[in-house]
């Protein structure tokens, strides 16, 4: 459980957001790099937006409490409770996977790791809204996005991913 004496429990409007997309599910090593990216965005300074759900999301707002960031879950249904543990401020769309657009769209740049087709769609409108999209394969070497930038560790995705120009 997130421990509330150090993780931030307030936004702060100016602070970057960045979005990280990846599975609901996914395997110990993707998990793993998404927690590193959660932990990588909060000793940044930078607010993670996400899905609110399970999986990559959860293990992004882990890695980001623990290290005491503030974590946004933009949820595609009606009831906050069905946030994960790690998010700070949960926001039910009742929208379903339409909420995807609003995930990538609060942020100012988007950390993609695995997923299927909603990982693909959320990076892909990204890139049509002119966001910066980074990519971790998170030892899933045949997974890519196609018009994001590689990055071969959390650190590197966040350096890349808030990249001036």
């Amino acid at each position: 459980m997130p421990n509330d004496k150090t993780a931030s429990r307030h936004p702060r409007p100016a602070a970057p957001r960045i979005a990280v997309i990846g599975g609901s599910s996914a395997p110990p090593e993707v998990l793993g790099a998404a927690e590193a990216v959660g932990r990588e965005l909060a000793r940044a300074g930078v607010e993670l937006v996400c899905g609110g759900l399970g999986g990559v999301m959860e293990a992004a707002c882990r890695g980001a409490r623990e290290a005491g960031g503030f974590t946004i879950g933009i949820l595609p249904g009606e009831d906050r409770r069905e946030a994960n543990p790690w998010v700070t401020c949960a926001i039910p769309t009742g929208l379903g996977h339409f909420r995807n657009f609003l995930v990538v769209r609060a942020a100012d740049g988007v950390i993609a790791l695995p997923g299927a087709s909603g990982t693909l769609s959320e990076a892909a409108m990204a890139i049509t809204l002119g966001k910066r999209v980074v990519a971790v394969p998170g030892n899933a070497k045949e997974w890519s996005v196609p018009g994001a930038a590689p990055a071969g560790s959390a650190a590197e995705a966040v350096r890349l991913v808030l990249a001036d120009g």
